[in-house]
């Protein structure tokens, strides 16, 4: 995105150095890290990182409004409602999509937003392991808000971790060691001093809960929660059986409470207007279909990782939906070839971090990480066979 700055980074790119990089970034806990790693980072011109932050400071308006939970009241599945919900998010992830407009411009363009937790400690990983092997351009940090490695590692232990122990917190999700994110939770197991905890070895003692700690029994005050429930039930019965755990009284914490997945997300697209958020609209409100329904892409509410998206839309596929309350109809952004590599341009999506700390009236933005895809949709399967595709980040220059 900064002429000057690519051309350099790509002239003096080697495949050596970036194996080298690799290894270093593999070995910190070999064969945790389960997906491609870009061969680049995203430099980022400061007036981008400020349209980026503009758009995500209105949602947050929107979010921080004392109405926001009565907008959003039908939000949440009813077979999946949990107890105990607090004020807030503790955490917010907003994805942009680097786009081009009609001008010509570049310009980001809102896809989709989660209450829910990213790959927070990893990046703190990355950018250090990419710091050792390639020089970073002065003026520029994977940072936002002014953060540093040490006083952004502080806010997420505070964030997760609370007023208790360590060991009275856990990282809370199904067959942990198994996820295509694990290498996060060993990073998070790091910075914070927590556990992560398979859903399946919580015992429930009335309201209370308990983790065995190197063999000893633990009570759990407080879960950084990672289960997602189009995951939970996807899952062995035994496994569903033991998940309705979420569903009980508790004597516990949730960060971010699971009801918070359902309420800042696909849902919250629509009460949006902003010329950065693509207007989108809940298929069972449209009163006239658009006679352009190829520039629109049709989303369910209630599913992740892209799973149930329809980018070609016709009117067939409208007719076909049984229940439009839980769908989003939304205009289709075009995607730049931004990233010049060797062969094909790529492109890209930029996940800005919010984190909102208990006691404190909004979020701040904190972080980053970033997509580099070369396929017709960003995400692994798009993309298999390809080079400079992948997770990555951003170096903004401040």
């Amino acid at each position: 995105m900064i002429p000057a700055i690519r051309k350099a980074y790509n002239e003096a790119f080697t495949k050596e150095k970036y194996e080298v990089f690799l290894n270093q970034l593999h070995g910190v806990y070999p064969g945790q890290v389960d997906f491609r790693v870009a061969e680049t980072p995203i430099f980022v011109p400061k007036d981008f990182t400020k349209k980026m932050l503009d758009a995500c400071e209105n949602i947050v308006d929107i979010i921080a409004a004392p109405q926001f939970k009565e907008l959003t009241k039908n939000a949440i599945p009813k077979n999946v409602q949990v107890p105990g919900e607090n004020d807030h998010s503790h955490f917010i992830a907003f994805d942009f999509g680097i786009c081009i407009n009609e001008a010509g411009e570049y310009e980001p363009q809102l896809i989709e937003m989660q209450g829910f937790p990213s790959l927070f400690a990893y990046e703190i990983l990355l950018d250090d392991v990419y710091k050792d092997n390639f020089p970073i351009p002065p003026g520029f940090s994977s940072y936002l808000g002014g953060y540093t490695k040490e006083t952004y590692s502080k806010l997420l232990k505070e964030i997760i971790v609370g007023t208790h122990h360590p060991e009275n917190a856990i990282l809370l999700e199904i067959f942990p060691r198994k996820q295509k994110t694990r290498i996060d939770f060993y990073c998070t197991e790091e910075h914070t001093g927590i556990k992560m905890v398979c859903l399946t070895e919580l015992i429930k003692e009335g309201k209370k809960l308990y983790y065995l700690n190197e063999g000893k029994k633990t009570e759990v005050k407080r879960i950084y929660n990672r289960v997602i429930f189009d995951d939970l039930q996807q899952q062995a019965p035994e496994v569903q059986e033991k998940g309705k755990i979420f569903f009980e009284e508790l004597d516990v914490e949730w960060c971010p409470h699971p009801n918070w997945f359902y309420r800042i997300s696909k849902y919250t697209l629509p009460l949006i207007r902003h010329p950065y958020v693509p207007p989108t609209f809940f298929l069972h409100e449209i009163k006239q279909m658009p006679a352009d329904l190829e520039n629109y892409v049709l989303k369910p509410l209630f599913s992740f990782a892209g799973q149930g998206v329809i980018i070609d839309v016709t009117k067939e596929d409208i007719e076909k939906v049984k229940d439009p309350e839980n769908w989003i109809l939304q205009r289709k952004v075009k995607y730049a070839d931004v990233i010049q590599t060797p062969d094909i341009p790529a492109k890209a999506e930029i996940r800005i971090f919010y984190f909102w700390k208990d006691g404190d009236t909004r979020p701040v933005a904190t972080n980053n990480l970033a997509r580099l895809s070369k396929g017709k949709m960003v995400g692994v399967r798009y993309n298999k066979d390809k080079e400079w595709v992948g997770g990555s980040f951003c170096l903004f220059e401040k």
